[in-house]
């Protein structure tokens, strides 16, 4: 649920406490007006962080939405079962499980560096 509240600065100075509880609760923000018109929108720091990871990550991403599409696709069509797993993956890059009950991954023999320790 979005609260929006919109007051002129002057009357936001005299409630500037009352405002900065209010807009602590998910999805409150104040639009503050100055003759009339909206100058500043007042968020909560969490609330304002969140949104700039949110479009950090649609800059990250500029196609998620069809990439959510597609992957929604591939499970109702079951597609997505033929899809290569982690350990093909790995694989294919030459790690190896090393420990099959923890999932621990390594490096195979073939592509260490000779004179390498190998970890353990």
């Amino acid at each position: 649920m979005t609260t929006k509240n919109t007051l002129p600065i002057s009357e936001a100075r005299k409630k500037i406490f009352k405002i900065a509880e209010e807009i602590q609760k998910p999805g409150n923000y104040y639009t503050l007006t100055e003759n009339g018109r909206p100058k500043v929108v007042l968020m909560s720091a969490e609330e304002f962080e969140s949104w700039q990871e949110t479009l950090e990550v649609m800059h990250d991403f500029p196609d998620l939405d069809k990439d959510i599409k597609e992957v929604d696709r591939a499970i109702k069509t079951g597609e997505y079962k033929k899809w290569a797993t982690l350990d093909d993956l790995m694989a294919k890059y030459g790690y190896v499980l090393a420990n099959k009950g923890k999932k621990k991954y390594g490096m195979g023999n073939k592509n260490q560096k000779k004179g390498a320790k190998r970890s353990r």
